[in-house]
């Protein structure tokens, strides 16, 4: 099949056998979900985890033919066509990420074993027009702030809903070291046309294993305009988390790698 773009993605990969792909949210890269789904994986043999940094993201370029969200999906599409083929596939997305995956799962129905959403964007992709909640920290700690350089304080304040060090520690390699290398000048380009040319669920409903995890607290993408896409997820577990924000899986990893698992589980099943 002849290539969609000029952009070759970065990748981490691990493991062997049925692939997984993970795509991580805007502005991160790839150690986001390295982070939050190599533990999962850590006792489940057979499993090759693909983690790519999205165009403009992590080590991945994104020149100036990468304008809008159809150009990224077309390169994710280009990526999936180079390294897996027909072969059929997990697919796992957090945030943007997620609504990446969607439009994929559209595109093929038929190739995606499974869909798992972390915190995804909704039905609604511009932030002026979701539902969210007021910001709310239930467990701060206003002397791990004090200690901690004043960017990456402001950073993690900024999103957290549970500060402590093992939250802050996972923050600083799995979501702020994606931000430091982001390429800001075309991710600007990008977001001028941020929203797909279609609507990434289309008609027909997908009927395999999803999980849809989102946080209480989130209050960069909320949980009630995710709520709305179950109808075309008949399979579908809905979580909302409680004492959880956008970052959900570093704040509650027990529950994120428990729902996790039983998705991993569900998929099994049916191969």
């Amino acid at each position: 099949m002849p290539r969609r773009t000029s952009v070759a993605l970065n990748v981490v990969e691990r493991g062997a056998g049925t692939p997984v792909l993970a795509l991580h949210g805007w502005t991160p890269d790839h150690r986001l979900m390295l982070g939050c789904l190599e533990p999962v994986f850590a006792g489940r043999p057979g499993y090759r985890r693909l983690y790519p940094d999205l165009p403009a993201m992590g080590a991945s370029p994104a020149p100036p033919s990468i304008a809008s969200s159809d150009d990224v999906l077309a390169a994710v599409q280009d990526f999936v066509d180079e390294a897996l083929g027909d072969t059929p596939f997990l697919l796992v997305g957090e945030s943007y990420g997620g609504y990446l995956a969607r439009a994929l799962v559209r595109s093929r129905p038929e190739q995606v074993l499974g869909l798992a959403l972390i915190c995804p964007v909704g039905t609604a992709l511009e932030h002026s027009e979701r539902r969210v909640p007021e910001r709310q920290v239930l467990r701060p700690d206003p002397e791990l702030l004090a200690s901690t350089d004043a960017e990456t304080a402001a950073e993690f304040a900024d999103i957290s809903v549970v500060q402590t060090p093992e939250t802050l520690r996972r923050f600083r390699g799995e979501v702020l070291a994606g931000l430091d290398v982001a390429d800001t000048e075309a991710m600007a380009r990008i977001r001028q046309r941020w929203t797909f040319s279609e609507d990434p669920e289309g008609e027909v409903p997908f009927t395999r294993p999803t999980l849809i995890l989102t946080g209480r607290q989130d209050h960069a993408v909320g949980y009630l305009d995710q709520f709305a896409l179950l109808p075309h997820y008949p399979r579908a577990t809905f979580a909302v988390l409680d004492v959880a924000g956008h970052n959900l899986q570093i704040e509650q990893p027990a529950l994120f790698d428990a729902l996790m698992g039983e998705w991993l589980d569900r998929v099994a099943a049916e191969l």
